[in-house]
């Protein structure tokens, strides 16, 4: 596919859901419909694409931590914390005033807003006026920044974001674009994907890796804030006769090339 032909890039944002289980850190991840026209079938963090409503101008005096944030930046934000909302019923979210998210009982009476929201029934922000939540922006920790190869037909700029999961937040796939979900501790899903137990794509596999080099959710939370966020955009070279996907060094994952027959 030729520069000219390229399709435009569909602005995107996913968050990764973590907390501390039994045996160490834990992130909550779903199971792509198979119908869905991209990943289908793949274990993914919850997310999805930037949606009109995520950038009215009236939401940002509902965000906390949003003082700082350009318009773009904010809308992403909002974005990451709709999907998540739509996908798995969590929500980074506190009642006005509060310095806590929204407590399990009162998110159990918000379940009708998920499929209003996730069929564009209702704006972000009336679901906000409505319930008088501001949502927890300041609660996003900024992970990683992938675009889609410049060969695919279908081009994303995906946020990754990473945060703790409320506590008594039931998190729980939709039905609708995932199917299944699961907490999983980072090397198993790895395990999982090496033995072909479950697909994991190319980028969802190395933030994985990246972030089971943490033991807990502090600890992942700390070396994100520390760590600068390098934007990947994987290009295709020839090496040494193999054609392979290829990263950059500076991004900090355990490789910086993939065969293409490996990228799921």
């Amino acid at each position: 596919m030729s520069e000219k032909t390229t399709k435009p890039l569909i602005p995107a944002a996913t968050i990764m859901l973590v907390r501390d289980g039994a045996a160490g850190l834990e992130v909550f991840m779903v199971v792509r419909h198979h119908q869905i026209d991209f990943a289908s079938g793949a274990l993914v963090f919850p997310g999805g694409k930037l949606d009109e409503g995520d950038k009215a101008p009236a939401i940002r005096a509902r965000c906390d931590g949003a003082a700082d944030t350009s318009d773009g930046e904010l809308a992403i934000q909002v974005a990451a914390i709709r999907e998540a909302f739509e996908e798995c019923g969590v929500l980074l979210a506190r009642p006005k005033g509060s310095t806590e998210f929204v407590d399990g009982k009162r998110l159990e009476g918000m379940e009708p807003w998920r499929d209003r929201l996730h069929k564009g029934e209702v704006p972000m922000a009336d679901f906000l006026e409505q319930e008088d939540l501001h949502l927890a922006c300041d609660a996003l920790v900024p992970f990683a920044h992938w675009i889609t190869p410049k060969m695919m037909p279908k081009r994303f700029d995906t946020y990754f974001y990473l945060a703790a999961a409320p506590g008594d937040h039931l998190a729980v796939h939709d039905g609708h674009e995932s199917v299944d979900s699961i907490w999983i501790e980072p090397a198993t899903a790895l395990l999982d994907a090496e033995e072909k137990r479950r697909t994991v794509i190319f980028p969802t596999r190395l933030n994985i890796e990246k972030l089971g080099r943490s033991g807990s959710v502090d600890e992942a939370l700390a070396v994100a804030h520390k760590a600068s966020v390098v934007t990947v955009e994987p290009e295709v070279r020839e090496i040494d006769g193999v054609s392979k996907l290829c990263i950059p060094v500076e991004a900090d994952y355990s490789v910086t090339e993939e065969t293409l027959d490996r990228i799921n």
